[in-house]
């Protein structure tokens, strides 16, 4: 699987288990209630753009360092920018969106192998 492949389907998968944690929220707090499927459908698509953009720099260069910074500093902005609309929940929703980006920035370049050719050995 190609790495931005893996950062893009690793982060889809994150992102909506970081959104569906908001139902723990959920429980205490009547507007996570009433939004719980935004947050979840919001949180998949930072998960799927944050694994996309780490997977092609995991592509592009073989540094481990700089495909997990490109994660992090990325699920943290688009978090950032969730909680800075909201208004409050800042630590709640970028931690968790830092740390997704993180782990997608190296299971990008760990994980993630080269692009195949079209050709077959014979």
């Amino acid at each position: 699987m190609s790495k931005p492949l893996m950062g893009l389907g690793l982060g889809a998968v994150l992102g909506a288990i970081d959104g569906a944690s908001a139902m723990y929220d959920a429980q205490t707090d009547p507007e996570v209630k009433a939004g719980i499927i935004g947050i979840i459908i919001g949180s998949t698509f930072k998960g799927l753009v944050a694994g996309l953009a780490a997977g092609f720099v995991a592509k592009k260069t073989d540094s481990m360092t700089l495909a997990i910074l490109t994660g992090l500093l990325l699920g943290a902005l688009f978090a950032f920018l969730v909680a800075h609309a909201q208004g409050k929940y800042y630590l709640r929703i970028t931690l968790p969106g830092a740390i997704l980006g993180a782990i997608v920035g190296f299971a990008s370049q760990r994980f993630g192998g080269a692009e195949r050719s079209g050709t077959a050995d014979a």
